[in-house]
């Protein structure tokens, strides 16, 4: 074969390669628009995620206490337990900086703290535990079957961990976000942990 052909053979390769290199791009550039129209046609995340939780759970009193009870309020729901050496507490804390800085707003907002270890955090006390973060957050702990119900309904994970260096030789595992519930019942949103407060005060003020 002389040059000229081999010169020309060439040209026809990179011909081609530049060829299959533009229809790739081009199959990108109209898969990256499906995308984009799916995501544009697609309901907003909240959306996607809106449903109606319940619980129906005992006070520290043992008086049983439901969503029902707080209609026509936004509740800020966590659920933890009274051993937590971090989340649950500096979560609570933020929670009782929001209540605080709501002033006389805070009456249409009712804080619960919904126990994932009831029968501990029972017998430790959890009046004391949620007064000592904030005398507005109503500690809840229902026996097993009911603490399944209520984290089903809100759909969160927990789990008891063997943890020789824990109280008891165990921990809790769990879902660390703060949950807000609406006046009608409605789930809005969640606030991921370490949300600052005054994050969360801005939230629903806007509401308010």
């Amino acid at each position: 074969m002389t040059k000229e052909k081999l010169r020309k053979a060439d040209e026809v390769r990179l011909r081609i390669v530049q060829i299959l290199l533009w229809a790739a791009a081009v199959l990108a550039m109209l898969a990256y628009g499906a995308i984009l129209i799916t995501e544009d046609n697609a309901p907003p995340p909240a959306e996607q995620a809106a449903f109606r939780p319940s619980f129906s759970l005992p006070d520290a009193e043992g008086r049983l206490r439901s969503e029902a009870e707080f209609a026509g309020k936004y509740m800020l729901v966590f659920f933890g337990f009274t051993n937590c050496p971090d989340v649950c507490p500096t979560t609570l804390s933020e929670v009782a900086q929001v209540m605080d800085a709501l002033g006389a707003q805070a009456d249409q907002v009712q804080p619960l703290f919904i126990s994932i270890d009831p029968e501990r955090d029972r017998a430790l006390g959890l009046a004391d535990f949620t007064a000592a973060f904030h005398p507005s957050i109503i500690g809840l702990a229902g026996d097993a079957v009911q603490t399944r119900v209520a984290a089903e309904s809100f759909h969160i994970y927990y789990e008891r961990q063997d943890d020789p260096s824990a109280p008891d030789g165990y921990s809790m595992s769990h879902s660390p976000s703060l949950y807000l519930i609406g006046p009608d019942g409605n789930w809005l949103r969640q606030f991921s942990y370490g949300t600052r407060a005054d994050e969360i005060v801005a939230d629903l003020q806007a509401r308010l």
